[in-house]
């Protein structure tokens, strides 16, 4: 979204009307990176004049172009890239939008607007995972103060993800028109048909595999082994071992035995499974926010330190079992810049 504003911004026509309560989701299917500043310009001006707090949730030089388009008429409008997940995963992206509406809510409507520009990439597992985080923020953000528009240039972005959009936001903003989206899928049933992307590593045999592990520390010690044998970077090596750890912890406690335990490794994608024998659980959206919310020392942390620190996390229930994949790019020291 690099161009200048040209052509009809967006227009207030018949459609489903944007809600002033509640959590309010849509995507913008625009033609052209001026199409996308005008439309992206609109949003905002609407949100400034209702007296939200909007926030351009998009790379810096897509929140410039969409400032040069406001010009002067530009009020109180905030910038956070993560919120597209740029240099984040889901469940920091959830905490910073939270602590936006705790702001927006001391001002104006109380209500909080963004403008968010997913970035794909070339990766497909990256689109996995932009589409699970835009699926799940209509189960997580339900009943926030929150409207909330993401753009989609139909040019340029295949069509499986242009097909994703119309199933990950209730409604759809096309040439200025706003309508509900026929192809909304509700989150639980989208998440779970949403398919594992496997790993060409996971073709191969593992570099670790342990069934019925006899205890949680002995599991825990040789996965610490193993990932330091196999991830070159030592912050990232902790940060994975930190959260499988908690995942295997889960499985002891709150699963059924035997424990088992997979990893692959090719020096430049991980995986690891840890499996249990129980059928309790089966929750997508486990995860994304923490179990017990800000109360931290409460636990049921497993599941959202793996989404953080992991790029991928599956739950799997199956006829024997839950199990749970993880799966990340392996970074080396010199490589790191941040997440992805």
């Amino acid at each position: 979204m690099q161009g200048e504003p040209g052509g009809a911004a967006l227009r207030r026509t018949s459609g489903t009307p944007t809600p002033r309560s509640g959590f309010a989701h849509g995507a913008a299917e625009v033609a052209s990176s001026a199409e996308a500043v005008a439309v992206a310009a609109a949003f905002v001006e609407e949100g400034l004049r209702q007296g939200d707090l909007p926030v351009l949730g998009c790379p810096p030089e897509s929140a410039e172009a969409v400032r040069r388009a406001l010009g002067t008429r530009v009020g109180p409008v905030e910038d956070d890239a993560r919120i597209c997940l740029v240099g984040v995963r889901a469940p920091d992206a959830f905490v910073v939008v939270r602590r936006l509406l705790e702001r927006a809510r001391g001002t104006g409507s109380g209500r909080l607007r963004i403008l968010a520009e997913p970035q794909w990439g070339a990766d497909r597992r990256r689109w996995r995972e932009v589409q699970r985080y835009e699926s799940a923020a209509n189960a997580l953000m339900t009943g926030t103060p929150v409207t909330a528009m993401c753009l989609y240039d139909r040019e340029r972005l295949p069509a499986e993800v242009l097909a994703g959009a119309r199933q990950t936001h209730p409604e759809l903003v096309a040439d200025g028109v706003r309508a509900a989206s026929p192809d909304f899928r509700r989150p639980e049933r989208y998440l779970r048909d949403l398919g594992v992307a496997r790993e060409p590593v996971e073709a191969g045999e593992p570099v670790f595999a342990v069934d019925a592990a006899p205890t949680l520390p002995a599991l825990r010690g040789a996965l610490r082994q193993v990932l330091a044998e196999e991830v070159p970077d030592e912050d990232q090596c902790a940060d994975l071992h930190l959260a499988v750890s908690e995942v295997a912890a889960n499985a002891f406690r709150h699963g059924r035995q035997p424990v088992s335990a997979r990893v692959w490794a090719d020096g430049d994608a991980l995986v690891c499974a840890i499996s249990d024998s129980g059928h309790t659980f089966d929750d997508p959206l486990a995860g994304f926010l923490p179990a017990h919310g800000d109360d931290l020392g409460a636990g049921g942390m497993g599941l959202w330190l793996a989404r953080k620190l992991w790029d991928s996390v599956d739950l799997l229930a199956g006829e024997h079992g839950l199990t749970v994949r993880l799966s990340t790019t392996l970074v080396t020291p010199r490589s790191w810049a941040g997440v992805a």
